[in-house]
């Protein structure tokens, strides 16, 4: 190598070291990673509520919650879903909500701000169905306006079409406990008491409390809607409280010992809001637990108060661990060992919802939370087994025992389109999204190529195998799944960077020369993405607007998954753009931080695309370290 290039590797080795302390540092001393998830401003808001609803609002710091939600309200006077997006018009109505219950009155300049802000776009009438759903809970709205849910839904069998394990894990475990809210109708009295009438566009007075129209097939269900409703008002609805004692009997049994609900925020706070309704004492054990739940996933600082969506303990840990290993760590390396046997006994070896669908698999995988197990999931499981193929535990036996039960595991999830989903099997009836309930459009967990192109680089970085049958159908996916442009959807992470470096790491391990053409496109769609700073950068707008797809702001994160797939494609194919990748080193070592860390204010994970976006603020930290390691081999070879 030239000088030139000498001094650059002295500077990925000074990088990768600096970068490998810093992880170091914020090992838990039970051998995890672990940090924030951030969302929008909604969790923590619907958290105010259910505190005020169940009347523990002073056992809890959520006074603090009002600086939190100062400092997230924008200049424009609304809050946002992801940062930079100008501000979203049910994300700035609960925080309003929240201001007013913590006792903020609307002549505030800051309510001031925020009305103006709400009134623009629409007022309360444009919200999403659950912002309406949690201003009726406290008289805000009226329930006229929101999707009848009957409780026989609860009682239909799994063999029927149309029953609750046809919705995604996500979905099933929110929407069981609001069958009993929406069928108790409850107006709390919070203190204070409040009403939102000043975030009515057109007048409280003239507010038609009716579900929109569609103008196509769709609005099949609002008529469906009215023959529910007509029902409820005629105490003619079949099977009521049988459904009731079902959904509260599926509640129950799925309350882990640590209190959670399905590891997330949503189907917590809707579980305990169920329990509300069916006259629970606020001492009683479940309640108890589940309060504590929620408190377990917030963040609280000397002046400020949060709530997590979820917690990535799991998902941290695995792809911190590939990080420190394939960055120079020795396999056997302390923290490394540590790490690896946190994650062995974090595997769940009880039968969760995907064994509803999936009758021949047996219980092995992974979750992403400290405790979850009914839903495991297939992106997290193929992660941790990567994991631990690489580290060198002291009980080799009981490692290869535990990844030959998640691989068994994994490949028995696989969907009849040739592709993996996160959480389920087949769970792909589309029409579900287009019911009124379910305008987040993120009712169903049908198969993705990111995932997918997990399964595949876990099976060719591990040397595993799977039915030769499956393994085609999952390529013959893969491939099918390649846009016109050469790149892939990512489903769970921001997006089409996302999601094309997952899948050329998993083509150039997967008999690459077959599949060399699609490697090259994607690759070539990758450097034309790439932005004139070296990196690369991917707005959450690309899921509502495909012409900008690859287009944003460089982020470390995204720039590493660019340079991983570049490196993997080059690799495959003999093609390598070297230039391309060294301008996309040169963009993570400048813009690390002296204490070995890279900031990115934007979001690049997924939770509903168009609808939920997240930041890991590991992604930030791993995803650099794998791809500089990545390149520091490259360039020894």
């Amino acid at each position: 190598m030239q000088t030139q290039d000498r001094v650059k590797v002295n500077q990925v080795a000074d990088a990768i070291a600096a970068s490998q302390e810093y992880l170091l540092s914020i090992q838990n001393s039970a051998g995890y990673w672990w940090a924030e998830l951030e969302s929008n401003v909604t969790i923590t808001a619907e958290a105010v509520l259910l505190h005020k609803i169940w009347g523990t609002d002073q056992t809890r710091p959520l006074h603090k919650v009002e600086a939190y939600l100062r400092q997230e309200q924008r200049e424009h006077g609304g809050w946002e879903l992801y940062y930079g997006d100008g501000g979203e018009l049910s994300t700035s109505v609960e925080a309003y909500m929240a201001l007013r219950l913590l006792g903020v009155p609307a002549n505030d300049p800051a309510m001031i701000r925020a009305q103006a802000f709400i009134l623009q776009r629409g007022g309360i009438s444009k919200t999403r169905i659950f912002t309406k759903l949690h201003l009726a809970l406290i008289g805000c709205y009226n329930w006229r306006g929101i999707p009848s849910l009957p409780p026989w839904i609860m009682l239909l069998p799994k063999a029927f079409p149309v029953n609750i394990y046809e919705m995604s894990s996500w979905a099933r475990s929110s929407t069981v406990p609001l069958l009993i809210v929406c069928d108790r109708k409850p107006v709390f009295i919070t203190d204070p008491t409040i009403n939102l009438d000043e975030l009515y566009a057109e007048g409280v007075d003239r507010v038609r409390w009716e579900l929109p129209q569609s103008g196509d097939w769709t609005d099949l269900f609002l008529t469906l809607d009215q023959g529910f409703k007509l029902a409820e008002s005629l105490n003619l609805v079949p099977f009521r409280e049988e459904g009731i004692k079902a959904a509260e009997k599926w509640i129950l049994e799925r309350q882990e010992a640590t209190g959670d609900w399905g590891g997330i925020i949503p189907a917590m706070l809707n579980s305990m809001l169920a329990l509300r309704c069916l006259d629970y004492d606020r001492s009683d054990p479940i309640v108890e637990r589940g309060l504590q739940a929620i408190d377990n996933f917030a963040i609280e600082t000397e002046d400020s108060y949060r709530v997590q969506p979820c917690v990535s303990p799991v998902w941290d840990t695995a792809w911190a661990m590939r990080a420190l290993i394939e960055s120079g760590f020795a396999p056997d390396h302390p923290a490394v060992v540590q790490a690896g046997e946190w994650l062995l006994q974090k595997q769940i070896l009880d039968y969760g919802d995907w064994a509803v669908k999936n009758r021949q698999g047996k219980p092995g995988a992974w979750a992403f939370e400290f405790d979850n197990r009914f839903y495991p999931d297939v992106d997290d499981s193929a992660v941790v087994v990567m994991a631990l193929h690489l580290a060198k535990l002291p009980n080799e036996k009981i490692k290869q025992a535990a990844i030959a039960r998640a691989l068994n595991w994994i490949a028995s999830m696989q969907c009849k389109p040739g592709g993996w989903a996160a959480f389920d099997l087949d769970n792909d009836q589309d029409w579900l999204n287009s019911i009124p309930y379910g305008d987040l459009k993120a009712m169903i967990d049908p198969n993705t190529a990111d995932v997918t192109a997990r399964v595949l680089e876990m099976l060719g970085a591990c040397d595993l195998s799977i039915d030769s049958d499956s393994l085609e159908r999952s390529l013959t996916y893969l491939l099918r799944e390649q846009e016109t442009e050469g790149c892939w959807f990512g489903r769970w992470g921001v997006n089409y960077i996302y999601g094309t470096s997952g899948v050329l790491s998993a083509l150039a391990l997967i008999d690459p020369q077959r599949h060399k053409l699609s490697i090259e496109r994607g690759a070539a769609w990758l450097v034309g993405c790439q932005n004139p700073d070296g990196g690369w950068g991917e707005t959450c707008r690309s899921y509502d607007d495909p012409s900008l797809k690859g287009k944003g702001n460089s982020t470390a994160s995204q720039t590493a998954w660019a340079l991983i797939g570049l490196i993997a494609a080059g690799e495959a194919t003999g093609k390598l753009a070297l230039e391309v990748i060294e301008r996309g080193i040169s963009y993570l070592v400048a813009t690390q931080k002296p204490d070995g860390t890279w900031f990115e204010a934007d979001f690049t994970g997924t939770g509903f695309p168009c609808h939920f976006y997240l930041k890991y603020h590991l992604y930030q930290q791993y995803f650099p370290l794998i791809a500089l390691g990545r390149y520091q081999a490259l360039t020894r070879e």
